[in-house]
Order: structure tokens, then C-alpha cells, then sequence
């Protein structure tokens, strides 16, 4: 493996193609998200008419991301380079979302993170994984309400049963939490890439 520091850009790219998670809260807080006006009748898990970038500040120190407009990235970064890493983010997003159709899953939506190196950009970071990507069974997807997913959305939901303050240390897992994830991030693999781990 070839391993280069890029001098990283400090935003999540985030690419939306349907309404969960942080996006489903400022949409029912606001009718936007990240600045965008959304028609209104909308629920939890409705497919969005076209893919969203939907970007946000990069966390330091263990705080949440938090979502931002393409006005406050062009403004941070420039208009130029946060035009490009918002076609990106969509053109990447177009691909695996299509693959990830042909294999029964919908990529809900995934987080990129870009540097540059050498004046080129790369794409940096996890790729594509239940880590930072939400992917729902196709067969199973019906919008209104929480979709079953692999992700992390097992050790999010058992963080929130306990109560967690979101601050550091972050509590341990009991084993049941810890293998349940790890059975989603295996079938996610298998589905996606028609090989066992």
C-alpha cells in the first residue's frame, strides 16, 4: 500500500440521495437542509428527487459534525475548489449508488473527505463503508420511519439508550452491541462485493 499526506480540506463531503439522519432533522426543523429548501410533505427515508451535497464542518476534538451551506464551504475553502469537490462528491456518489442498487442495497447517503497533493485532489479517508455510509435493504426500504440498516445505527441506538453524553471516554460496547455491527458491516461487504471477508 502507497500511503501520501495530502493537506486536507476541512469539510465533510457529504452526498444525500434520500432523508435520514442529521439531513431528516434539519428538514423536520426547518424544511431545508444544509440551506436547501426540500418540497414539504417529505418523510423519514424519502428518496430525494436528485442527490444533495450536503456538507459539514469536520469535528475536532470528539463534538459532532455539524451541517453546513455550500455558501460556508465556498467561503472557507473558495468558490472554485468547493465547486469541484461538490461534482465530486455527486459523481462519486452517482457510481456507487448505482452499483450499490444493482446489488439490492440504496446508499441512503455517504460522507467523503478530500486533500490535495501535488495541486491535485484526492479522495482520502474510508471509502464506501457502513461507516460512513448508510445503506438500507432495497427490498426492505419504505419511507416513513427509521430504515434497517448497515451501519453503525446498532451502537448509535444503544449509546442513546444509555443515556451517553456524547463526551470522551466513550463507554464500552457489551459484546451482543459489538457483534450485531460487525454481522451488518459483513453482509454489507459480501452484498456489495460478492466476496466473504
Amino acid at each position: 500500500m502507497l500511503v501520501k499526506r495530502a493537506n486536507m480540506f476541512p469539510v465533510e463531503c457529504v452526498a444525500r440521495g434520500y432523508l435520514a439522519g442529521s439531513g431528516w432533522k434539519d428538514y423536520k426543523a426547518t424544511g431545508t437542509v444544509c440551506g436547501m429548501p426540500l418540497p414539504t410533505g417529505l418523510q423519514d427515508g424519502s428518496r430525494l428527487t436528485e442527490p444533495l451535497f450536503t456538507p459539514a464542518t469536520k469535528s475536532e476534538g470528539g463534538t459532532h459534525d455539524e451541517n453546513i451551506s455550500f455558501d460556508q464551504v465556498a467561503l472557507q475553502i473558495g468558490a472554485a475548489e468547493a465547486a469541484e469537490l461538490r461534482r465530486l462528491t455527486l459523481a462519486i456518489y452517482a457510481k456507487a449508488s448505482a452499483h450499490a442498487e444493482s446489488r439490492g442495497l440504496v446508499l441512503a447517503d455517504t460522507k467523503f473527505e478530500f486533500g490535495r497533493l501535488d495541486g491535485t485532489i484526492l479522495l482520502a479517508d474510508e471509502v464506501l463503508t457502513p461507516d460512513s455510509s448508510r445503506f438500507w435493504d432495497a427490498s426492505a426500504w419504505k419511507p416513513g420511519g427509521a430504515q434497517p440498516s448497515f451501519d453503525k445505527q446498532v451502537v448509535r441506538d444503544y449509546l442513546e439508550a444509555i443515556g451517553w453524553n456524547k463526551q470522551a471516554p466513550a463507554p464500552s460496547l457489551p459484546e451482543d452491541v459489538v457483534e450485531r455491527t460487525q454481522a451488518k458491516y459483513l453482509e454489507a461487504f459480501q452484498r456489495l462485493t460478492g466476496r466473504q471477508l
